[in-house]
Formats: C-alpha cells, sequence, structure tokens
C-alpha cells in the first residue's frame, strides 16, 4: 500500500493511472495535478484522484510515487521544476513514448534525490483527455521499463509491484532498443496513417464522394491518425533517429512492392503478400497495444422504432459496455445491419449470446 501517490498530467495516461491504482487499492490517496484546471475538476469527478493540487511543489509534497504522465517534451522542465520539492527515496516514473533522449537527462536531474525509472504503457486510445480515461487500461498491457546502471535496485522492485498490481506485463529495455522498437512498432505506423490521410485529402478535391466511401479497412488502418497532435509532433521530433531509419526500411519495401506491380509479376506479388500474411497472424490476439483491438460483431436488425435502444438496453443490463457503433447498411422497410464493437474478445463473446437470448440474429466479425 503507498500512502500517497502523485499523478502530474492529467489526460488518458494520468487519468487512467489514478483510476486503476484507486481501484487496485494500491495507493491510500492520489494527488493531481494538470495546468488545465478544468482537467483536474474532471479527474476528481471520475474518481481519478482524490484531490487536486495548485502547483507542482505542492503535489509532490510527501509522495512515495510520482507518474509523469506528460508529453515527451515538457519533461525535462517539470522534472527540474519537482525536484527539489519531492521527498528523499520517492520513486519517480513518466510515461513517455521515447526514452533515447530522456532517460539521462531525468536521471541526472533525480540523482541525489529521488529514483527515476523510466516507463511506457503499450497501451492506449486514439481518444485524448481524461473523458477518456479507463480504469481496465493496463490490464494484459505490455509496461516497458528503462532501468540502467544507476538504478536503484528497490525502487525498481517497488514500481513494478505497482504495475503488476494494475495488471500489467513488465518488460526491460534499454533506452536504445525502446526507441527503436516502438519507432517501428508504433511511431511509424502512426506517421503513415498520418500519410495516409493526407493522400486522402489530396483525393477528395477531386472525387468529394472519397471520404464517404472511405470505411472498412481505411477507417481502422488510419485510427490512430486522430491521437493528439501536440503529443505525436514530441514523439517525432523526440525519437528522429530511430523513426528515419524505420521509415528508409519501409520505403525499401514500398520500392520492392512497386517494381512487383510495374513488371507485373504475380508470382512474386503473391509471395511477398503470403510472407506478410504469416507474420501478421503470429501477432498476439489477446495482448494489448498502443490501441486497444476491436473485437466486432454484426446485428441484423429489423426496420422498426427503438430498435438501437433495445439493443443498448439488454446489452447495459448486463454490464456489457460498447466501445463502437456504426450502421453499415439500411434498407426501408427491411431493416439493416449494425456494427457493434468492444475492446475485448470476452465482452464481444458474451455479447451475441445476450443478444441471441433476446432473439436478435448476430454474428462475429473478426479481422
Amino acid at each position: 500500500m503507498i500512502e500517497r501517490a502523485c499523478i502530474i498530467g492529467l489526460g488518458l495516461m494520468g487519468g487512467s493511472l489514478g483510476m486503476a491504482l484507486l481501484k487496485a487499492g494500491v495507493a491510500r490517496e492520489i494527488v493531481g495535478y494538470d495546468r488545465q484546471g478544468r482537467a483536474v475538476e474532471l479527474a476528481l469527478e471520475v474518481g481519478a484522484i482524490n484531490r487536486g493540487a495548485d502547483g507542482l511543489a505542492e503535489a509532490v509534497q510527501g509522495a512515495e510515487l510520482v507518474f509523469l504522465a506528460l508529453p515527451v517534451g515538457t519533461l525535462p522542465d517539470v522534472a527540474g521544476q519537482i525536484a527539489p520539492h519531492v521527498e528523499p527515496g520517492t520513486v519517480v516514473t513518466d510515461t513517455g513514448s521515447t526514452k533515447g533522449g530522456l532517460v539521462p537527462v531525468l536521471e541526472e536531474i533525480f540523482a541525489g534525490r529521488a529514483h527515476y525509472i523510466g516507463g511506457h504503457p503499450m497501451t492506449g486510445s486514439e481518444r485524448a483527455g481524461i473523458g477518456a480515461a479507463d480504469p481496465y487500461l493496463f490490464e494484459n498491457a505490455v509496461y516497458v521499463l528503462t532501468p540502467t546502471p544507476k538504478t536503484d535496485g528497490d525502487a525498481l522492485r517497488r514500481l513494478e509491484a505497482v504495475l503488476k498490481a494494475l495488471g500489467a506485463r513488465i518488460l526491460h529495455l534499454s533506452a536504445d532498443d525502446h526507441d527503436r522498437i516502438v519507432g517501428a512498432v508504433s511511431h511509424l505506423p502512426h506517421l503513415l496513417a498520418v500519410s495516409l490521410m493526407g493522400a486522402a485529402s489530396r483525393l477528395s478535391r477531386e472525387y468529394p464522394e472519397l471520404l464517404m466511401l472511405a470505411a472498412g479497412g481505411f477507417r481502422d488502418t488510419t485510427r490512430v491518425a486522430a491521437g493528439n497532435p501536440v503529443m505525436w509532433r514530441d514523439i517525432y521530433l523526440n525519437n528522429a533517429e530511430a523513426l528515419l531509419e524505420v521509415l528508409e526500411l519501409w520505403q525499401r519495401e514500398i520500392e520492392a512492392l512497386e517494381d512487383l506491380i510495374k513488371a507485373r509479376d504475380g508470382e512474386g506479388l503473391e509471395g511477398v503478400l503470403e510472407a506478410a500474411r504469416r507474420l501478421r497472424l503470429q501477432i498476439p490476439g489477446k495482448q494489448k497495444g498502443l490501441l486497444p483491438a476491436l473485437h466486432e460483431i454484426v446485428v441484423t436488425a429489423p426496420d422498426k422504432p427503438g430498435v438501437l435502444g433495445f439493443i443498448g438496453q439488454v446489452l447495459g443490463r448486463e454490464g456489457i459496455n460498447i466501445n463502437d457503433i456504426e450502421i453499415l447498411r439500411v434498407r426501408e422497410g427491411e431493416g439493416g445491419t449494425i456494427r457493434l464493437a468492444f475492446t475485448d474478445q470476452a465482452a464481444a463473446e458474451e455479447a451475441l449470446a445476450v443478444l441471441h437470448r433476446h432473439g436478435v440474429t448476430a454474428r462475429r466479425r473478426d479481422a
């Protein structure tokens, strides 16, 4: 049990940490601070913190554990401001998405005062802000820690115990290895999603219908482009070296595909596509990532008033939360099909069973 924890930055990640810590009974009191006063008010309303602080010095006073849930570009400045005020022996960690240029700087800032350990929870949402906070965000999610030879062993064990209590799976990486890996599986996909939206925007000038038709795979592929622009700007700049390295690898892959298409090489294309398919199937299906997977079912609904309300009501009574909903097709007088998405497989399967019990036609729609 931690008597007092502090969370600086009450957005998606900070809010989720607070809710999860209190739900798990890990912290007796959580003090929160955010430069936006409204975020503090909302954090109190949703139960992410017990009380708000008016400043950074007040926030960290008496805290045994401090989470810096801030954009990576602001971390060194905030760390410098709180370092003189943290209690001796306090464990300080962050949730930043880059580590190579950050860990040595923060380690030096807190040297001789607090125990800094770099962290990065490999989970998240395309939505930002305290309104998207989720106490279950860290369950079954990989949480990367980046200890160094200077890291205090007891502090590391204390932090690991807290994170495991939230359901997280701990992975140790060096700061440089972390940046190369997330550059490939997180930062590059976001960059590509942004570039796809840019290409769609240009084409939509000639074809105004484009975005209306851009559903299904395009919507899912570009989902990460809806993320916080300020956060992603800082990530690109702070992980520029690793991101440019993997971008060069991707460009070579694109050029190889381009050559096969130009040569009308069907056999070569099939080989590349099959290799990609096999590798894709090796990605763990039940492990959380930086964006939660969506487990979907499709409902065939009659054309009558209240059908959406009925579906929401019967699922709500069973405590099943619909993460996303989309009307796929409608034919007046006959009804249509509705896509329901859930953040875990168990919820999707339970929703399917509940709907079947109430005479609703539904089926799984797995990727």
